[in-house]
């Protein structure tokens, strides 16, 4: 079992030396052993306050989480198991009414088994209240990055840290809606563990204790608009600039037939996303799944990294098939990043979107049409660069309209060139010729005005159409 830190000391490993301010506790009305005059409660708390030397289950307040400033919400287990009542509920509701206030992002630092017993549902309407706070926040442009301790069961998991923009978790803790007292006695212990959460989709990642301020200070960073302060308030989405459009990393020279353009686009020694990520960005730190009950970490990377000094957000296809979790991973992003005023990069590099049985089963047609749906409806420029290959839809659901550019090393189409040959009835000799006659390479797809331009190892892209109208 991980160690279980008090609040106050869970505090001093991700706080900045001497920068914890305690936030004032809102005043509450005293009523003789609770709203339910639940007998013992008064003594119960009596003695939670006697062993901790806190009066509630949270402990609020501002600190700086190296070097940058955001509302803490630190859990007391040893106070009534981190339970749920109204006078936590209160505390909470103050915590997030100040972060609004101060334009700070919210840290959830939860350690809870769920709904305080002795307030009925009094207690479980709580997660109401915790739930319209932060949708409030979430509203008003601000981040919130959850950490889970040991444990995270209950209406804390799933408000605070679920409902949080990105999850973090120690190393085994028990994370789960169900805590470990109403489970099915038959039921797997591991599922309710943070790296079964982080493999369903459900938390970004595991983090050590040693590595969890610098990891969480550099999501606060990154989510706050990066080293130079890009975003100072909510709805500026106007005035944020695009991401800028990578250099090209492979071949120079455009493809002579449209079969050089998907021969060389699916080359093994072709550069892919990883690559391109790496030159593009100073650092950057990957989200992990759907929040849907799956991740696609082989098919796409997406998360936010700092260029030039401002945050952009990113999701790269890796040249796999991507699979339904991995289109919703996608659109997950480009919303926050909307909602953040973060500008996006996509990176197109895909034969197709995973078209086997189980994606079909998984929706792939419904998360597909998620990621159409955020292009389209975000408020925050969109920039796509085709890295590779751009098979049919699996690929223009993440192309920005009138912002894609092209690698010389790449192609788009409407579909395979060997699918479209099945379909016409061709027989494979007829290949190479029906990629030539769809119009793959990068250079017709300049002159259809699909892409805006080809880009070279230059900052300028070397060929290039104007954007279309409107």
């Amino acid at each position: 079992m991980p160690e279980r830190r008090s609040a106050r000391r869970f505090l001093t490993l991700v706080a900045d030396s001497g920068s914890f301010r305690e936030l004032p506790c809102p005043p509450g009305e005293s009523q003789p052993d609770g709203p339910l005059a639940w007998q013992g409660y008064d003594a119960s708390r009596a003695r939670a306050a006697a062993r901790t030397g806190e009066q509630e289950s949270v402990v609020c307040g501002t600190a700086r989480v190296d070097g940058t400033p955001a509302v803490l919400i630190a859990f007391e287990f040893g106070f009534l198991g981190g339970s749920l009542g109204e006078r936590t509920g209160d505390r909470l509701e103050a915590a997030y009414g100040h972060a609004r206030a101060h334009r700070l992002p919210v840290v959830p630092l939860v350690a809870t088994g769920g709904s305080r017993m002795q307030e009925g549902m009094l207690a479980l309407t709580q997660l109401q209240r915790v739930a319209r706070q932060s949708a409030l926040t979430r509203e008003a442009g601000l981040p919130q990055i959850a950490v889970l301790r040991d444990p995270t069961t209950g209406g804390g998991w799933a408000t605070l840290g679920a409902g949080a923009d990105v999850v973090l978790a120690l190393p085994g803790v028990q994370v789960g809606f169900a805590g470990s007292r109403v489970r099915p006695p038959d039921a797997d212990p591991t599922a309710y563990t943070a790296q079964s959460q982080v493999t369903a989709g459900s938390a970004d990642a595991v983090v050590a204790p040693a590595e969890l301020k610098r990891v969480l200070g550099a999501w606060l960073r990154l989510l706050t608009g990066g080293a130079s302060g890009q975003r100072d308030r909510a709805g500026d989405r106007a005035a944020t600039a695009p991401a800028p459009v990578p250099h090209a990393l492979g071949d120079s020279v455009l493809p002579g037939t449209g079969w050089d353009a998907v021969r060389r686009a699916r080359s093994a020694e072709r550069p892919r996303a990883q690559a391109y990520l790496d030159a593009y960005f100073t650092h950057r730190l990957d989200i992990g799944g759907d929040r849907c009950g799956g991740a696609d970490p082989e098919g796409i990377l997406c998360g936010f990294g700092e260029r030039d000094g401002r945050t952009v957000a990113y999701a790269a296809q890796t040249g796999a098939a991507t699979r339904p979790a991995g289109y919703r991973t996608a659109a997950r992003l480009i919303r926050l990043a909307d909602r953040l005023a973060i500008p996006v990069l996509t990176l197109v590099d895909t034969p197709g979107a995973a078209n086997d049985a189980e994606a079909e089963r998984a929706g792939a047609g419904p998360a597909i049409a998620e990621v159409f749906g955020a292009v389209a409806a975000a408020r925050v420029p969109v920039t796509t660069l085709v890295i590779g290959e751009g098979g049919s839809g699996g690929a223009l659901a993440l192309a920005a309209p009138g912002n894609t550019w092209a690698t010389p090393d790449s192609y788009f189409s409407v579909i395979a060139p060997e699918l479209a040959a099945a379909i016409l009835k061709r027989p494979p000799r007829e290949i190479e010729a029906t990629a030539d006659q769809l119009r793959i390479r990068p250079q017709d797809l300049v002159e259809l005005g699909v892409v805006r331009g080809i880009v070279d190892h230059h900052p300028q892209p070397w060929v290039t159409a104007p954007p279309p109208p409107g």
